[in-house]
């Protein structure tokens, strides 16, 4: 991911000496946590601003250093983010937090930079029956509205990453298949309206580990290191292995949702993000280090709980618990 306020790139540098012995405390995953947009935006109750507030503390204190706290979109449209404004300015005022929100168009990235947010994403997809779902665009109006949103940021606030995680890249409940040289094809055409990274999406849950690793290892041969992150849902119950296999092909950026909340109101059957606390489990149990405490994670489920009652929330891990003698 690239760097901002509160974001490190993560890596595992190693002694001068050679023995390999690790010289900087950098978590060697970045794990973004959506939940408070893209959970949020998929559930019918509307979390009050102070619910908000208490369950992004709660993320922040788990040591997560990247939050998707909202989207600027029409309230009319997704009554979930109304609060946006007065929720970015709460989560500006946590130390060492980047502060992320995804916009649309260029009217939501003036109004997002407007409120002082460190990091901006855009949904551009890969298939175009989502995309006319989804932002009313074709995908090449979505690549034009990418160059006026990075033209605002050059002119107006240039250290502010702008990044695009390409929707429905592993397949459309819409369209059905989508053509990886598609996926391919327009990535490059988001790197080249100026964006700082392109990730993959999986939108739909439709992705399986082969597929990752292929379409993964193709996006950072051609985009190198503005290749992104791995959004990764859990649909038919393949989210963390094909976490795994993202990571196995070099991907270090990962996007979850506690208890695994969230989907797309434009993708039908689409559901279930990753589960943040199942995901930082698997890397901490690898020895691969996220900077997460997870049982401060799992206690974060509380003001979530709390804020959406009745709401279900999934993970593996908070139901098992953690093994006898755990500590991250």
């Amino acid at each position: 991911m690239s760097t901002a306020p509160g974001h490190s790139q993560a890596s595992s540098h190693r002694s001068p000496e050679g023995e390999g012995a690790p010289v900087s405390n950098a978590p060697q995953v970045h794990i973004s946590e959506v939940g408070p947009r893209d959970g949020l935006q998929s559930v019918q109750g509307v979390m009050s601003t102070a619910d908000k507030c208490r369950w992004i503390d709660a993320l922040a204190a788990a040591g997560l250093r990247e939050i998707e706290v909202g989207s600027f979109v029409p309230a009319k449209l997704l009554p979930q983010m109304a609060d946006v404004v007065d929720v970015v300015r709460h989560a500006l005022t946590l130390p060492g937090l980047c502060v992320m929100v995804l916009v649309p168009n260029r009217r939501g990235a003036q109004a997002a930079l407007a409120a002082g947010v460190h990091k901006l994403t855009l949904p551009v997809s890969a298939s175009e029956a989502h995309s006319l779902a989804n932002v009313r665009k074709t995908r090449e109006q979505m690549v034009e509205e990418l160059r006026s949103v990075v033209a605002l940021r050059n002119a107006e606030a240039p250290g502010v990453p702008v990044e695009v995680g390409l929707s429905t890249a592993f397949g459309c409940t819409l369209q059905g298949a989508v053509d990886e040289d598609d996926v391919i094809r327009l990535a490059l055409a988001c790197a080249d309206a100026g964006v700082d990274e392109v990730g993959l999406s999986d939108t739909t849950g439709m992705a399986h580990p082969a597929q990752v690793r292929r379409l993964f290892t193709r996006l950072r041969a051609e985009l190198g290191d503005h290749a992104g992150a791995a959004h990764l849902h859990n649909t038919r119950g393949l989210g963390l292995a094909n976490c795994l296999a993202a990571f196995d092909v070099g991907v270090r950026s990962f996007d979850s949702s506690l208890g695994g909340l969230g989907g797309c109101p434009y993708a039908p059957g689409a559901s279930g993000n990753v589960v943040t606390e199942d995901l930082v489990f698997m890397f901490e149990a690898m020895g691969v280090s996220t900077g997460v405490d997870l049982q401060k994670l799992i206690a974060a489920r509380e003001p979530l709980k709390a804020g959406l009652p009745g709401e279900p929330v999934y993970g593996m891990t908070p139901e098992a618990g953690l093994p006898k003698g755990w500590r991250t």
